[in-house]
């Protein structure tokens, strides 16, 4: 009897949804804390700050590459797919942090940079080696054209053309990067099984899900045709900076094939096989990024979410954007997710893109952030914008990153917005090393260290906690609808729906008082926790210079 009893007791049920509507923390690894005092960042550093992260309220951390590598593009240019690279640590440590991660509950995505390898990868050491070898295919190589030029105009988003001549096997390969970054074919299934197998090694070992890098880059067109021009009127610098011809193409043949959702459905399958596993990828196409979004998105056999550079390009946020990127999304991808970011590891720091002219610069950011964790879909904030830290002004001989190093100085590169974490302003260099860092602690930063922060509550540290608080506090915020009401000039107002439970959001963008009119039919109770400043009565809206209200639809 007592065995049968035992037998009916039911499992504790899997949310395999938790990251609909999730808050994900992005680490830099290189730059988060440094634990054994070489100036660069590891494993054990992320498990020493893992609290603080915890204490943020987020749900899920992800860490960018750790994978062995000859850091020519900072991990981003993988030699083994399977190991930590040494300056990070070991697959132990690795162990240890998903363990305490999971321990103080949250979940770890890690990065996967698929699309292609380090020239130093096996693999291709063996594809280089003849045209008739093993994996003479699971790279992309081409002929020259009958005077020696490369195979067609297709350009790297580093600079220049994207391929590379190969004096062994007396062809070109194909680069969307680095010209030591060789793309794998995916057309070849072999190669599609080895990397399935890759992400069946870190399943096993306890992740919870993937960072897609360049997931829309897999596939190339057979064909190699050359891409079309692009209208000047049409480019944009969503994808590349303006200062780089990538943006003269319409890149119809280089990537964003058709063929990737087949892919896509392959690796969502074996993620489905695991309790719980999620994946989110990078869309970069300038030209039709909501739609490919969509596409990956559609249903539910291919990945959970994507996000595109809509808030990620230089161009400042405004009302009109954010109604017109989410309601544009909401018309192509009806049954899509979308992940947000204003800020990442390749972007400059949107407290500068967006908030250096502004009278209140605090202020601005505290409401723009409320917005983006307000927003339909999930987020990602990326490490160090809870404190509020700029774009780092770097002089040239302090420059790490090749495509800064290749653009310089009309376009400054990437290192900027990945100097190191600033824990505390009374120690050396920031309290992130004991040693020299990789790259240089900005003077400016020290002020906004995590030790002045904490405890202040008027600190923008203070508000990301309390307004991540406030929102776990409205499932609506997580996954429900949203719905777009009449808002003028600065003002941002929409309402987030789910089930019974709706919420008006209304945002000031702008250091000018706003009022909403939301028709006297509105009966609203206020709600609060959030620490932001509104009033309403009748219908009405009251917003100062960036406040924002929140308040329940009776």
């Amino acid at each position: 009897m007592m065995k049968s009893a035992l037998k009916s007791v039911p499992e504790v049920a899997v949310n395999r949804d938790w990251w609909r509507g999730a808050v994900i923390y992005q680490i830099y690894p290189r730059s988060y804390q440094d634990s054994n005092g070489d100036g660069i960042g590891d494993l054990k550093g992320i498990i020493q700050r893992l609290p603080y992260i915890a204490g943020l309220g987020v749900d899920a951390i992800w860490i960018s590459p750790f994978f062995k590598s000859p850091m020519r593009d900072f991990g981003y240019d993988v030699t083994d797919y399977c190991d930590v690279d040494p300056m990070f640590g070991t697959l132990a440590d690795f162990d240890a942090l998903v363990a305490e991660a999971h321990r103080l509950g949250l979940k770890v995505m890690i990065d996967e940079v698929i699309s292609h390898t380090a020239d130093d990868h096996p693999w291709f050491k063996e594809s280089r080696a003849s045209r008739t070898n093993a994996k003479a295919d699971w790279y992309v190589w081409a002929d020259a054209k009958p005077d020696g030029s490369p195979p067609n105009n297709w350009l790297s988003i580093f600079g220049g053309s994207a391929w590379q001549w190969d004096t062994r096997r007396q062809q070109y390969y194909l680069h969307n990067f680095l010209s030591e970054q060789p793309d794998l074919n995916f057309h070849n299934r072999e190669v599609q099984d080895a990397l399935l197998d890759v992400t069946r090694f870190w399943l096993d070992r306890g992740v919870d899900g993937f960072r897609l890098d360049t997931i829309n880059f897999y596939f190339h067109s057979r064909g190699l045709e050359d891409n079309p021009a692009l209208p000047p009127e049409q480019r944009n610098d969503q994808t590349a900076p303006a200062v780089n011809p990538y943006n003269y193409q319409d890149h119809l043949y280089d990537k964003s094939q058709p063929e990737n959702v087949g892919f896509l459905e392959r690796f969502r399958a074996l993620l489905d096989e695991y309790p719980a596993a999620a994946a989110v990828g990078e869309v970069g196409d300038s030209q039709r990024g909501l739609e490919v979004v969509a596409a990956y998105t559609a249903g539910e056999k291919r990945v959970h979410m994507c996000y595109s550079f809509d808030f990620l390009a230089p161009e400042k946020i405004s009302a009109a954007k954010v109604r017109g990127v989410l309601e544009s999304f909401g018309k192509v991808a009806t049954d899509g997710w979308s992940c947000w970011a204003f800020s990442n590891h390749d972007v400059m720091r949107h407290a500068s893109r967006w908030a250096a002219g502004e009278v209140d610069p605090t202020a601005y950011l505290k409401v723009v952030s409320a917005l983006l964790m307000s927003l339909r879909g999930s987020v990602c904030l990326y490490q160090g914008e809870e404190l509020g830290l700029t774009e780092a002004n770097l002089a040239f001989e302090d420059l790490q990153d090749p495509y800064g190093i290749r653009f310089w100085p009309e376009f400054k590169g990437r290192d900027g917005c990945r100097t190191p974490m600033v824990w505390d302003e009374n120690a050396a260099n920031g309290g992130f090393s004991t040693a020299r860092p990789w790259l240089p602690v900005p003077r400016e930063h020290l002020a906004a260290a995590v030790s002045r922060q904490q405890g202040d509550e008027a600190s923008l540290l203070e508000h990301y906690r309390r307004f991540l608080a406030f929102r776990s506090a409205h499932p609506a915020f997580a996954k429900g609808d949203i719905e777009f009401l009449a808002g003028d000039g600065d003002a941002v107002v929409f309402t987030r729906r789910e089930g019974n439970e709706q919420i008006v959001c209304a945002f000031n963008l702008g250091s000018k008082p706003a009022e909403v009119d939301l028709g006297a039919g509105h009966a609203l109770q206020p709600l609060s926790g959030h620490g932001l400043s509104g009033q309403a009565a009748k219908g009405k809206v009251r917003l100062g210079g960036y406040g924002a209200w929140f308040g329940r639809v009776a």
